[in-house]
């Protein structure tokens, strides 16, 4: 079966070339290319990709954004982030918020195909470029939590129900137990009650009258 790549980067010129490119592989179909992350979130199910090649600046919603939203949407697709920045920051930000994948722009054309089998595969992948930068973005060795995911563990902490948390941030109930799952794996935290001490202990509930 081929592989489905959608492309998006608000630059014609871009998504151009890379979908000339990828069409001169049997194994890859371009389901689209397309200007925004507004509207790659708005088409991730119709397009139905298995891999999504993403700008990482777009105007409106961001890549890192779009990478969350496209994920409570279709959590299967794996996100590949393009970019021309290789700064540590980027990096792991882009990784936290759910990319299997990094790629700056100017890499060589079937650097873009291995990245595409290597995430098809299961797999992280760091372009050449990028290879070395991460760095922990947390100083304690925990993964660093989503801002959806800081979100949702504000809510639980608060003693809110997953259907709750559904029904406040208009989710489904699965995406709020993916999260709930995903948090608790990054913290290290099997219980609600530890979501909740941690949330004290962190100052996640600052504000919020508790």
């Amino acid at each position: 079966m081929k592989t489905r790549v959608l492309i998006v980067d608000d630059h014609p010129m871009v998504t151009e070339g890379i979908q000339a490119i990828l069409e001169s592989y049997d194994d890859i179909t371009v389901v689209g290319t397309l200007g925004n992350g507004q509207e790659a979130v708005e088409r991730v199910n119709e397009l139905a990709p298995d891999v999504i090649l993403l700008d990482l600046n777009m105007p409106g919603v961001s890549g890192l954004n779009a990478t969350e939203m496209i994920l409570e949407e279709r959590p299967e697709t794996r996100i590949l982030i393009l970019s021309m920045h290789d700064s540590p920051e980027y990096i792991s930000t882009a990784l936290s918020h759910g990319a299997k994948g990094y790629i700056l722009k100017d890499v060589p054309t079937d650097e873009i195909k291995t990245a595409i089998e290597t995430v098809m595969a299961g797999e992280e992948y760091l372009c050449t470029g990028a290879k070395g930068s991460l760095q922990p973005k947390i100083s304690d060795g925990r993964e660093a939590l989503t801002s959806r995911e800081q979100t949702i563990l504000l809510e639980l902490a608060q003693g809110q129900s997953n259907k709750d948390v559904a029904n406040t941030l208009n989710i489904s109930v699965r995406t709020v137990e993916t999260h709930r799952k995903n948090i608790k794996r990054k913290l290290g935290i099997s219980s609600t009650a530890g979501l909740t001490r941690y949330a004290l202990e962190h100052g996640v509930l600052q504000g919020t009258g508790i």
